[in-house]
């Protein structure tokens, strides 16, 4: 859910707030620009406690429930959830609760689902994957809605660009959103590493030959269990006295326990902030925004959603919205379990997953200058150079006892990659379909989703790492055909542009 597809500058025109501002004191201004501050930092740090939750556990899934590979399904159907939810249910739920109450609500589905890490299995850990997929893209819709009508408001104020106040405050946003995968993952590397450590089993490099490209998560089979490890017998009933044949999946139910535990109470923070302390949107003139406005009602977004598929530029960058979706979805769960947990235990994951998040973070930012100065067909080049090279890495090296740094390195190369493709083809679809915004992130959603998607089907069928390796070259090289295609046809329409 870590993704920037979802922050599309929403239009909208001047409301009787922004003519009021302009019979307002100098102090009086003041003090208003303090209060929009004051929610704009509320719901960036209500969001990050979220995210500190819900990526961390997310990313965890296929290392600590792996009977039947519980958590990969898991994951799966919040991707699946959601892609039904991205195409009608945001403008119903906003329309009727208003967008402080849509993002209250739409939060505690996340928590739902941590709550069920207490007790996982299908018939817990689904339902509820379900409904925090529903929740997923009306929250996130909300947060944009209210980002971009309160930047108005505030560049109303005094006069001022309200598309550069939009940047300022998704950047506040996003500067607090990043920081999610490095807090949380220090949160769950204390717990794991904490007490005994000799619960984690230091393989030989004859048994981590089994890892790497060559891990398939069927071979653990359906009747292991990932939690045996604790101090007491227990009843539950995933717990079994066979044996893991990789003993590092094994995992102390206790501190499995703690970290639910934390997450879930940064969950409930975060919905507690917005409740109580961000004022509702209509004191910005939400209602106002909505006069004369159109609404565009579930069945009408679904329909906008397929139209704008039919357009060529759509068809083209499909690919690599898709290709988004895949690596993100083979990070989260194949490289995660079969690179790092399998072969130096899942106490190293957090390790890790911080490491990704802090040069993911970083190349965020540092490309957003650097794409000013060569353009972004060099930027796009470069991610999928990168994405390759690690790729190559994977299917020809295997993991050693004495090599756990390389695993660091991989991720540090992959967190780069990644914030490539999140920056820029977000931006992209923004260049692309100013007209058609809706629509055009709609279908971000729909196609990142099913990438997401089929990548947790895939691993949670108990495909090995190595044929995913094979595929996700095969769907880079697509992606990066489309792109190219897409390049062409722009530079083609700006030429014949100047010529008329």
């Amino acid at each position: 859910m870590d993704n920037s597809g979802y922050e599309h500058d929403l239009q909208t025109r001047p409301n009787n707030k922004e003519v009021e501002a302009s019979r307002l004191s100098e102090e009086e201004i003041k003090a208003e620009k303090k209060i929009i501050y004051k929610n704009v930092l509320l719901i960036s740090v209500s969001f990050l406690l979220l995210f500190v939750a819900f990526e961390s556990m997310s990313k965890l899934q296929s290392s600590i429930n792996v009977v039947n590979n519980l958590g990969t399904w898991a994951n799966a159907t919040v991707y699946a959830s959601l892609i039904l939810s991205c195409m009608f249910l945001p403008s119903i739920l906003i329309k009727k609760l208003k967008v402080k109450w849509t993002l209250v609500v739409c939060i505690f589905t996340y928590s739902t689902y941590i709550a069920a890490q207490f007790y996982p299995e299908f018939y817990t850990l689904l339902p509820t994957a379900f409904i925090l997929g529903m929740g997923a893209a009306p929250m996130w819709s909300a947060k944009c809605t209210y980002l971009t009508q309160v930047a108005h408001r505030f560049a109303g104020l005094d006069g001022s660009d309200p598309e550069a106040v939009v940047v300022k405050f998704f950047g506040i946003f996003f500067f607090f959103f990043q920081c999610n995968s490095i807090l949380g993952n220090i949160i769950s590397t204390s717990v794991l590493s904490s007490g005994k450590t000799d619960v984690y089993t230091e393989l030989s490099d004859e048994a981590m030959a089994k890892c790497g490209s060559a891990y398939c998560p069927a071979q653990l089979g359906s009747s292991i269990s990932n939690i045996t490890e604790t101090s007491e017998p227990t009843s539950r009933s995933t717990a079994s006295p066979v044996d893991l044949e990789n003993e590092n999946f094994k995992t102390d139910i206790t501190k499995i326990y703690i970290i639910a535990g934390i997450y879930l109470a940064c969950s409930f923070s975060a919905a507690v902030i917005i409740a109580l302390f961000v004022d509702p949107l209509t004191r910005f003139g939400e209602d106002e925004r909505q006069e004369g406005k159109p609404a565009l009602t579930g069945k009408d977004l679904l329909v906008a959603t397929f139209r704008h598929m039919k357009k060529k530029k759509q068809i083209l960058i499909i690919p690599l919205t898709f290709w988004s979706g895949i690596e993100q979805g083979f990070f989260g769960a194949d490289f995660t379990a079969g690179f790092v947990t399998c072969a130096y235990g899942v106490h190293i994951v957090g390790r890790v997953l911080i490491v990704f998040g802090i040069c993911d973070a970083l190349a965020s930012v540092g490309f957003g200058f650097v794409i000013k100065k060569i353009g972004r067909v060099p930027i796009f080049i470069l991610g999928a150079c990168i994405n390759v090279l690690v790729i190559i890495i994977m299917l020809s090296w295997t993991p050693t006892s004495s090599a756990v740094g390389v695993v660091y390195l991989l991720a540090a190369l992959w967190g780069t990659a990644d914030a490539i493709w999140q920056t820029q083809i977000n931006a992209l679809y923004g260049v692309l379909f100013k007209s058609d915004e809706e629509a055009a992130f709609s279908n971000y959603r729909l196609w990142e989703s099913m990438g997401f998607l089929l990548a947790f089907i895939t691993q949670a069928s108990g495909v090995c790492v190595f044929p995913k390796l094979i595929l996700a070259l095969f769907f880079l090289a697509i992606a990066m055909v489309g792109y190219g295609m897409l390049e062409v046809l722009e530079r083609r329409e700006a030429r014949q542009s100047h010529t008329q």
